[in-house]
C-alpha cells in the first residue's frame, strides 16, 4: 500500500509553507459540504464565514463567525460579501440574478454566476453543451407547453423518458421517470407549473462514474481520479476508487472533464457525473462545488477537494491531487428509521467516520464512512460494517 499522508499533515505543511496571509472567504450555504471546508480551512491560510439558513445547519456548530439569511436575499449576501474577500458556494439553490447584481457591484463570486448556470439550471447546460458537441442523452427543453413536441419526443423513445425540473432539484428531487407516454405527459403537466422542464431519453447504464476537477484563477486545472458511484433512492450511496473502466473510458472522462472545466470558466472544484452506456460515456449533472462523489479525497489524496477549492476560490496555487492509497471506499451514513451509534461505528477498525453534527432524522444524511488501503473487497466489508453500525438507512449494493 502507497504510504498514505492525508492533507493537513506534515507533508502538505512543507508544501504550503511560507503561505502566512489568511484570506476570508464567505461560504453561501452551512450543510456539510461547508463544514468540512472548514475543517480544511486553517491549513489552506483561509478563514471562513458561512451563510447560515438557521442556527442548526450543519457547519455553524464549527464556524468561528456565522451570519444568518436566504441564500436569495440580496441583503443577506451582500452583508455576508462585505466581511470577506471572495463568495463561494455549498449548493444551487440559488438565486443567478441576485448573484449578477453582487457581481456587478464588485462582488468577487468564485465560481461566477455565469459558471454556476451550468449547474443550476439544467436546460442551459444541455443546451450549451450539445453546442459543443458533448456526449448527452437525447433531450427536449419545455420553456412552454408544446403537445406536438412531446409526443414526437415519446414516440422516438417508445415513451419512456426521464422528467426533469431544470432548476431546484438535487438528491433525485424533481427527477421523474415514465415508462409510457401517458405517464410522461401526465408527470410534464403536474410540474409544468414549477418552471423549465428538461425530458431526456431513458438510457440503459452499464454503470455510473464520477470526476473531481479543480481550476484556480489562473487557468491551472488539476483532475482526480475517476471513481465508481453507486446509487440508492436518487442518492450517491457509495464511492468506489479505483474504476474498473476500461483505460479507453478513462482517458475520454479525463478529456471531456478538462474540456467542461475550461468551457464552463470554473474556479474552484466541480464534479462532473457520467453515465456508462454501451456508446461510451454520457455527461450527466454537474456541481461546481464539493461534492459527495469527492469525499473519499480527504483520506485518500493528497490535497482534499474541499481543501482545493478553498485555495482556488481565494486566489492561491493548487494543490497536488496525487493518490495516496492503492484504494478507497466512501459509503454515505442516510438516517434509518432509528438511530444507529457514532461510537460503534468509530470503534470499526479501520474506518474514517465523518459525521455531520446533524440531529437523527430518517433519510438524512448524517454523515460518510471511508475506508483506504489496497484490498476493494475488504474495504467495502470494512466500510458497510461502520456505516450499519452508524444506522444508515442505505443497503449494501452487489459487488
Amino acid at each position: 500500500m502507497k504510504q498514505r499522508a492525508a492533507f493537513g499533515s506534515r507533508s502538505f505543511r512543507r508544501y504550503r509553507r511560507g503561505v502566512t496571509k489568511t484570506r476570508r472567504v464567505g461560504v453561501v450555504g452551512a450543510g456539510q459540504l461547508a463544514r468540512m471546508m472548514i475543517e480544511a480551512s486553517a491549513d489552506c491560510g483561509v478563514q471562513v464565514v458561512v451563510l447560515a439558513s438557521t442556527n442548526d445547519d450543519s457547519a455553524v456548530s464549527l464556524a468561528s463567525e456565522c451570519k444568518l439569511g436566504a441564500a436569495t436575499s440580496y441583503e443577506a449576501l451582500s452583508d455576508l460579501a462585505a466581511s470577506c474577500e471572495f463568495l463561494t458556494f455549498d449548493h444551487e439553490l440559488v438565486d443567478l440574478e441576485v448573484l449578477a447584481r453582487l457581481e456587478r457591484e464588485g462582488v468577487v463570486l468564485r465560481p461566477s454566476p455565469r459558471s454556476l448556470a451550468y449547474s443550476v439550471d439544467k436546460a442551459a447546460q444541455r443546451e450549451y453543451f450539445a453546442q459543443l458537441g458533448m456526449p448527452l442523452p437525447d433531450f427536449l427543453v419545455l420553456r412552454e407547453p408544446d403537445p406536438a413536441a412531446v409526443a414526437s419526443f415519446l414516440q422516438a423513445h417508445e415513451g419512456r423518458a426521464v422528467v426533469k425540473l431544470a432548476t431546484g432539484g438535487y438528491d433525485g428531487r424533481g427527477v421523474f421517470f415514465a415508462d409510457s407516454p401517458a405517464t410522461a405527459t401526465q408527470l410534464i403537466t403536474d410540474i409544468a407549473p414549477s418552471g423549465t422542464i428538461v425530458l431526456e431519453e431513458r438510457l440503459e447504464l452499464i454503470a455510473e462514474v464520477s470526476q473531481m476537477v479543480v481550476r484556480g484563477v489562473d487557468g491551472a486545472i488539476e483532475t482526480y481520479p475517476l471513481v465508481t458511484t453507486v446509487q440508492a433512492r436518487g442518492m450517491c450511496n457509495e464511492v468506489r476508487y479505483p474504476t474498473t473502466l476500461a483505460a479507453a473510458l478513462v482517458d475520454q472522462a479525463e478529456g471531456l472533464t478538462r474540456h467542461i472545466a475550461k468551457a464552463v470558466e470554473l474556479v474552484g472544484v466541480m464534479a462532473v457525473e457520467y453515465f456508462v452506456t454501451e456508446a461510451g460515456l454520457v455527461v450527466n449533472e454537474l456541481a461546481l462545488r464539493p461534492h459527495n462523489s469527492g469525499h473519499w479525497t480527504i483520506e485518500a489524496c493528497a490535497t482534499s477537494q474541499f481543501a482545493n477549492h478553498l485555495l482556488a476560490v481565494s486566489g492561491q496555487p493548487l494543490g497536488p491531487t496525487t493518490p495516496l492509497v492503492e484504494a478507497a471506499v466512501m459509503v454515505n451514513v442516510v438516517g434509518a428509521d432509528r438511530p444507529g451509534s457514532l461510537e460503534a461505528a468509530r470503534a470499526v477498525g479501520g474506518a474514517h467516520v465523518h459525521d455531520y453534527g446533524k440531529s437523527w432524522r430518517p433519510g438524512r444524511k448524517l454523515g460518510h464512512v471511508t475506508v483506504v488501503g489496497d484490498d476493494p473487497a475488504a474495504l467495502r466489508v470494512t466500510a458497510w460494517k461502520s456505516a450499519h453500525a452508524y444506522g444508515t438507512q442505505s443497503q449494501e449494493s452487489p459487488t
